[in-house]
């Protein structure tokens, strides 16, 4: 008997047997992470013996059942063969590592500022996992450019080498929420190109913005400083081509009209009431809440940034400005009233004035102790010194941004600071000393 050879049958993609039929109902898109891929995705081998004809019948006809078998649990990954709404699908990068320009017949989709964040959010809240081969259950893949094709609304799931080639550059000074802040690293795409969407701006001296990003392990919303933790100088600001400032309706939206203040651009038009704030609040009007109050002076009491969730900061933060108005008493109570939103949405009133300067430790102005650093601190001297460390360019060690929750990142971050000033030994232990605090923030 000769040796077996082997063949590969791969069934069409308009294959009617009842298990297509069955996932071509369900799973349109064969989403990822949601359900098993499409049955027909699947290759099988088949023994053909090149002896016997009747045998090789047999088998050939037995081939395209034994493709259908019962398909195997995990997503859709690129490569598979089964493509998405938004075209067949790509890997992170594209052929080569220079940009490419986006085929002439795509015309981008009209969108608003609103409805961009608004697709953006959405992914938050679902906090899809990050992956670079597989794709969510709207057919967008699940990495970062992915992200930005979706919340664009692309036809196709971009790259980073071809995202700009939908956007225009503008420069920081122009950036408002929906634009992204792109690194494509032509050289070598696979090394460190990423791209985020941004949020708003989350101080009045713009160092500090809301970022949506997908990153591992899920989609976030994080307060970033600008313009990346990593590579900074390499984030450039671009616009969606699609952009638009008329809503749905066509009239012109709260951003664009005249008249409008910087302030009061993204913020809810009505006072959502009394109700809609204090604890176990929750809700976008508290974000905007935030939002307004950042820009009055308030970023100081948030060291992530504004978030939905009502919290202390919400809270410090609104008395800070009711003070600030000259109110005493239940009008300064840290719960916004219709006087304080309306103050806050239209711009007018008093800013929150700047901290006062905290008391030195070690006679160093600003440093809070050693107390603060560690294993088990939680404080906002932690996210701050996390921040330091990465406009000094010691931020290689944070995999997610610096937060208020001391980590091994923090650690190795100070002890490479404190190696790169020579310091040897207990020296470079990787915790923050007065001295180390005075080089680093001088």
């Amino acid at each position: 008997m000769e040796t077996p050879v082997f063949e590969e049958f791969e069934p069409a993609s308009d294959c009617d047997c009842p298990g297509c039929r069955h996932w071509r109902r369900v799973l349109p898109h064969s989403p990822a992470g949601h359900a098993p891929a499409h049955p027909a995705a699947h290759r099988v081998l088949v023994v053909a013996a090149a002896a016997a004809s009747a045998l090789v019948t047999t088998q050939a006809a037995a081939a395209p059942a034994a493709a259908h078998a019962a398909p195997r649990p995990g997503g859709v990954f690129a490569g598979q063969g089964v493509d998405t709404p938004q075209g067949p699908r790509a890997a992170l990068h594209g052929r080569t590592g220079r940009p490419v320009a986006p085929p002439t017949a795509v015309a981008p989709v009209a969108l608003t500022r609103a409805e961009i964040i608004e697709r953006a959010k959405a992914w938050v809240t679902a906090k899809v996992p990050y992956s670079t081969t597989a794709y969510w259950s709207d057919g967008y893949r699940q990495d970062c450019s992915g992200y930005v094709s979706m919340a664009w609304k692309l036809p196709t799931n971009e790259w980073t080498g071809s995202l700009g080639a939908f956007a225009d550059r503008i420069t920081k000074e122009e950036l408002e929420p929906g634009d992204i802040l792109l690194f494509h690293n032509a050289s070598d795409p696979q090394r460190d190109s990423h791209v985020v969407i941004f949020g708003g701006w989350t101080d009045q001296a713009h160092t500090t913005y809301t970022a949506y990003e997908q990153t591992p392990p899920h989609t976030r919303e994080l307060a970033t400083p600008y313009a990346y933790w990593s590579n900074s100088d390499k984030y450039l600001p671009y616009r969606y081509k699609g952009v638009t400032a008329r809503t749905a309706a066509g009239a012109p939206s709260a951003a664009s009209a005249p008249g409008a203040s910087p302030s009061s651009r993204g913020v809810l038009s009505a006072y959502p009431g009394a109700s809609s704030f204090g604890p176990g609040a929750s809700g976008e009007h508290i974000t905007e809440l935030g939002r307004m109050l950042v820009a009055r002076g308030g970023g100081h009491f948030y060291p992530s940034g504004p978030g939905t969730r009502w919290s202390e900061a919400d809270r410090r933060a609104t008395r800070a400005f009711q003070l600030a108005q000259g109110w005493r008493g239940p009008d300064a109570d840290g719960l916004p009233g219709p006087k304080t939103w309306r103050l806050l949405a239209e711009g007018r009133g008093k800013d929150i004035p700047a901290p006062a300067a905290r008391p030195a430790s070690h006679g160093v102005a600003g440093y809070p102790g050693r107390a603060l650093f560690g294993p088990g601190a939680d404080n906002p001297y932690v996210t701050r010194l996390g921040r330091q460390l990465v406009k000094k360019g010691f931020g290689e060690y944070y995999t997610t941004g610096p937060g208020p929750r001391w980590g091994e990142a923090d650690r190795r971050g100070v002890e490479a600071f404190q190696r790169a000033q020579g310091w040897r030994g207990g020296a470079a232990n990787g915790h923050p000393g007065p001295e180390t605090w005075r080089r680093l923030f001088s």
